[in-house]
């Protein structure tokens, strides 16, 4: 697994990520739950990999691949 995630890119998926858990923890209603989905983002951010980047070839990381 190449990292294809920029710092930015990171730091964007971590604060919403982060965001959305705090949501599904503190919000009321019958759709906090779906604040869950911020796992991904967080997980993400976390391992510097999307799967849709690498299937779409998008990388937002400044390496260049030798």
């Amino acid at each position: 697994m190449t990292k294809n995630i920029g710092t930015v890119d990171r730091a964007i998926r971590a604060i919403v990520g982060i965001a959305l858990i705090y949501w599904a923890l503190t919000g009321t209603g019958e759709y906090a739950w779906l604040g869950w989905v911020g796992v991904v983002p967080l997980l993400t951010a976390a391992i510097g990999w999307c799967p849709p980047y690498s299937l779409l070839g998008i990388n937002t990381c400044g390496v260049k691949k030798a």
